[in-house]
């Protein structure tokens, strides 16, 4: 038979069923409800009417601007460091003055030690460095791996590509956080060697080293 609750009881019927866990989530969040409230009187602003000042039109432009980068950081998060800008330490940075020998030796000691990521980078650190103190291909503290190697294989052509698959590698490891293997070590290792006591097509002139 048909149920004919008295007021106070549909009352509560309609509060229980309201507090139900399905019926919260779909309720709209603070977030929303402030987004909508904004929008709702952005809208107004722009609706021809006599009561809306002209001077608002502006800010309210501004302000919208603002709630749309509030919006991109919560969705998004605060945007990452941009790669070319920490490509711009170049490949020693500021500080590393190491002679070719000790990155070398700094190279071995990481593979050794099964630390294959700094073992690659270290190893054509080396190649980098002996290059310069042979005086053939000169570095600064902000020349890059693919520049290096592109000055390189100017020297030595027929080292072109696996000295761009060198630098290739350098910036995987160092910069989009790829993981060292013992294939990349060996590869820029027998690069090193086989560059060592090689002679440059060409030496590149003293007045055309970067300013660092």
């Amino acid at each position: 038979m048909p149920v004919d609750p008295t007021a106070p009881d549909a009352r509560d019927w309609l509060i229980d069923e309201l507090s139900k866990p399905e019926y919260a989530a779909a309720q709209p969040s603070l977030f929303d409800r402030l987004s909508q409230a904004f929008f709702d009187w952005l809208g107004r602003l722009f609706q021809p009417g006599e009561s809306v000042p002209t001077d608002w039109v502006p800010i309210a432009i501004v302000l919208a601007i603002v709630l749309a980068l509030v919006v991109a950081l919560v969705v998004w998060g605060v945007p990452r460091l941009n790669r070319r800008s920490r490509a711009a330490t170049g490949l020693f940075g500021e500080t590393d003055t190491r002679t070719a020998d000790e990155l070398r030796r700094a190279s071995e000691r990481f593979a050794a030690n099964g630390d294959w990521t700094n073992a690659t980078l270290d190893r054509f650190r080396a190649i980098a460095r002996t290059l310069t103190e042979r005086t053939i291909v000169f570095v600064s503290p902000g020349t890059t791996a693919h520049d290096f190697a592109g000055r390189a294989a100017d020297a030595f052509p027929e080292f072109r590509d696996r000295l761009s698959a060198a630098a290739r590698t350098f910036d995987e490891l160092r910069y989009l956080g790829a993981d060292g293997t013992a294939a990349d070590y060996e590869a820029l290792r027998a690069v090193d060697a086989d560059l060592s006591g090689r002679t440059p097509a060409q030496f590149e002139p003293v007045e055309t080293e970067p300013v660092s």
